[in-house]
């Protein structure tokens, strides 16, 4: 069975666990153990919690659901050679308003290069967190856009995200994510700036 770990408890980190939990081998980074295993607890099956570091050395595929600055940061200081690592990430401003980096590099190119070794994934970064709150049945039409330039790590997040009970709309080679991370933008900008709410996402739509 794939190990995945799940680097952050936010909302979206939970949000995942939940969606993950008793369907794979789950370890849970965090950097409060007492409230992460308080969390494990309400899942169904286990789920192993670990310090950030211990829980990327033992998985297969790593979830880093941390903003963009801090999954930098743990990027740059954490050996995650030959891992599958999946960034979730928008570098957006503090208000929300736009992004931070874009057009000619993005936070997951960002991340590979900081990342030495590591086989980097763009995906989730266009799903609110309120859509892993509903049953999966009601989001298994709802596509996660992903790009990547190593095809073994991009089927095996494939296979991740079908699991959590999403779509896969492949996108291209990792520097596709210039254009999915504006993507993400534009869908917090419909949501939370035009009042559309949490409950959407884009998907694309055949004639």
């Amino acid at each position: 069975m794939t190990t995945i770990a799940i680097i952050g408890l936010g909302n979206m980190g939970k949000g995942l666990a939940k969606r993950l939990a008793g369907k794979t081998d789950l370890l849970l980074g965090s950097r409060n153990s007492d409230a992460a295993k308080a969390f494990a607890a309400t899942l169904d099956g286990t789920a192993e919690v670990l310090d950030q570091a211990k829980a990327a050395a033992r998985a297969d595929i790593v979830v880093l659901a941390l903003p963009y600055g801090p999954a930098l940061e743990f990027a740059r200081d954490t050996d995650l050679a030959g891992k599958i690592v999946v960034d979730i990430s928008n570098p957006l401003k503090p208000d929300y308003s736009g992004l931070t980096i874009g057009h000619t590099t993005s936070a997951a190119e960002e991340l590979q290069a900081v990342a030495a070794g590591a086989r980097l994934v763009k995906a989730y970064n266009t799903i609110f967190a309120a859509l892993l709150e509903v049953p999966a049945a009601q989001t298994a039409s709802i596509p996660v856009f992903l790009a990547g330039d190593d095809e073994a790590a991009i089927a095996a997040v494939e296979q991740l995200v079908r699991t959590s009970g999403f779509a896969v709309e492949k996108t291209g080679p990792l520097d596709t994510a210039r254009l999915v991370e504006p993507l993400g933008m534009l869908n917090i900008r419909l949501g939370y700036h035009m009042g559309r709410g949490t409950g959407i996402a884009p998907a694309w739509q055949a004639a």
